[in-house]
């Protein structure tokens, strides 16, 4: 491991609002794999929509090899969630994972945000000494609404005009 070559970038956009840069799908499917239980399994297609959703993207390397990873929505203002927080096993504990919730906390997009959320199922104290505090009064679920039977209103109301 040569700690000098580890490079942190962001997956920009172009003024269509493409990626500029794309990140290996494949070897993140295999970062995801190999170091984040949550995670293993995930498509590279699924892989791919979750990317170009998200802003900002961040990706650590060693070289070539994709080593880190995470990624953020936000309203730019008032809310935020950070998602898929992953360094690779083999480069734990060298402060990596502190510099890459860092960076996505200081990107333009996250800055002024008044709340910034995340879900940890075991890493509350790595959180805790970059600044999150636990949180039990606002977290709630919906889970697949495809399986709930969920209606989108535009379609309760077109239905309603139809006579349906």
């Amino acid at each position: 491991m040569n700690y000098p070559q580890i490079q942190f970038s962001e997956q920009l956009r172009c003024a269509k609002g493409e990626r500029k840069s794309e990140i290996d799908l494949y070897q993140l499917q295999e970062l995801f794999n190999i170091s984040a239980f949550w995670a293993k399994g995930r498509s590279v297609e699924d892989l791919g929509i979750a990317i170009a959703n998200s802003d900002p993207v961040i990706s650590v390397c060693d070289g070539e090899q994709l080593i880190g990873f995470a990624r953020a929505t936000s309203d730019g203002i008032y809310r935020a969630t950070i998602w898929d927080v992953v360094i690779h096993p083999d480069y734990r504990g060298i402060g990596l994972g502190t510099k890459l919730v860092e960076t996505v906390l200081s990107h333009p997009r996250m800055r002024r945000v008044e709340r910034v959320y995340l879900m940890t199922t075991h890493q509350q104290g790595f959180y805790e000494k970059i600044g999150f505090q636990s949180n039990t009064t606002t977290t709630m679920v919906l889970h697949n609404q495809s399986n709930l039977g969920y209606i989108p209103s535009e379609e309760i109301q077109l239905q309603e005009s139809l006579g349906g």
